[in-house]
C-alpha cells in the first residue's frame, strides 16, 4: 500500500473543500453560515461489527456517511461536510481505496457535502472507520430526542425492519429474492432536508432498533410509550417474510428512519413537511415508564432484547 501522505493526496485531497486547505495542514478552517448554529455528530464503523469483510468498499463509504447524516436529520440540521478517520491493515490495497473514495465522492454530490480533513493510519487487524459530520440549524431550532410530551403521537418515516432482515439475508439465514432487503442493509436513506422544526416535539433516528430507540425518547422525557406492532409499517419484501420476523423488525436496527413525537393535530403538518416520504402513526406517549408493544389483540409482546447492544 502507498504511504500515508501519497494515499491522502491521491484518494482524499480531491474530495476536500476549501476549508480542508488541500489536506496539507493539520486542521481545517471553517466559517459557519451566518446566523446559524453548528451541529456535530460522529459515528464509527468496524469490520465484522458494522460491515462484512466482503462488502463493496464504495457502499461501506456511503453507509459511513449516511449513518452520520441520519443523526443530522434527527436534529433537523442541514449537512455541511465531514472529517474522516481511517485505519487500514496492510492487506487493503489500492483498488479498495479507489472504490472507497469513489463512494465518498458519489454521496458528497448527492448530499452537497465536502471533506474537511481527518486522519489516516494503519491497523494491525481489521478495518476501522470513523466520520464526524457537521451541519447547521437556525438558532434554537435543533431538535432533541428528549422533548416528547404526554399525548404526543409516535410516528415513523418509511418502513421499519428492512435493514435487519437484509443482514439476515446477507448471512444466508433469510431468502431475499427481490434483493430489496439486502440493499436496505447495505445502503440506508438518511431523511435529511425535512422541515420538522415547529412540527415535532422530539426526534431520533432508528439505529439501534425501534423499541430501544423509542426507549431512549421515553427516558429523556420521563414518559412511557405504547405502540401497536401491527401499525409499524413494513415493506412488501418484509411482509413476505411473515410474522416470524416481527421481533427482528422491531429490535434489529440499522433502518435510519426517523422516530418522531408529534403533538395532537400536527399530523397534516408532518405529512406536508415529509412530502412524498410516507409517515405512519404507530402509538402514543403517556405517563409512566418503558415501551409497551401490543399485538393486534391488545396483549403485551415481550422480546429477548430491545435492540442493538454496544457493549
Amino acid at each position: 500500500m502507498s504511504d500515508e501522505f501519497s494515499r491522502i493526496a491521491k484518494y482524499f485531497a480531491p474530495l476536500a473543500g476549501e476549508e480542508g486547505r488541500g489536506l496539507t495542514d493539520d486542521a481545517a478552517v471553517l466559517a459557519p453560515p451566518p446566523g446559524r448554529e453548528l451541529v456535530l455528530t460522529v459515528d464509527q464503523m468496524l469490520e465484522d461489527v458494522h460491515f462484512l469483510p466482503g462488502d463493496a468498499p464504495g457502499l461501506i463509504a456511503r453507509k459511513l456517511l449516511r449513518r452520520n447524516l441520519s443523526d443530522l436529520a434527527a436534529m433537523g440540521a442541514t449537512p455541511l461536510g465531514y472529517l474522516l478517520t481511517i485505519a487500514l491493515p496492510d492487506t487493503v490495497g489500492e483498488d479498495w481505496l479507489a472504490e472507497f473514495s469513489a463512494g465518498l465522492a458519489h454521496d458528497q454530490k448527492i448530499f452537497n457535502i465536502k471533506l474537511f480533513g481527518g486522519d489516516s493510519s494503519s491497523s494491525r487487524g481489521k478495518i476501522s472507520l470513523s466520520a464526524t459530520l457537521l451541519g447547521h440549524v437556525a438558532p434554537g431550532a435543533a431538535l432533541s430526542r428528549n422533548g416528547a410530551r404526554a399525548g404526543d403521537g409516535i410516528w415513523v418515516t418509511g418502513t421499519i425492519g428492512d435493514a435487519a432482515l437484509g443482514l439476515q439475508a446477507r448471512l444466508g439465514r433469510l431468502d431475499d429474492p427481490s434483493g430489496f432487503l439486502t440493499a436496505r442493509s447495505l445502503l440506508p436513506e438518511p431523511r435529511v432536508g425535512l422541515a420538522l422544526a415547529g412540527v415535532v416535539s422530539a426526534a431520533i433516528d432508528v439505529s439501534d432498533g425501534l423499541v430501544q430507540d423509542l426507549g431512549h425518547m421515553c427516558k429523556g422525557a420521563g414518559l412511557s410509550a405504547v405502540i401497536r406492532a401491527g401499525l409499524v409499517p413494513a415493506s412488501p419484501a418484509a411482509v413476505v417474510c411473515g410474522e416470524s420476523v416481527l421481533e427482528t423488525r422491531l429490535t434489529g436496527g440499522d433502518d435510519y428512519e426517523l422516530l418522531l413525537a408529534i403533538p395532537p393535530g400536527q399530523g397534516d403538518a408532518l405529512r406536508a413537511a415529509c412530502g412524498d416520504l410516507p409517515v405512519t402513526k404507530i402509538g402514543m406517549f403517556q405517563a409512566g415508564e418503558g415501551v409497551h408493544v401490543l399485538s393486534d389483540a391488545g396483549t403485551m409482546l415481550r422480546f429477548t432484547q430491545p435492540g442493538w447492544r454496544h457493549f
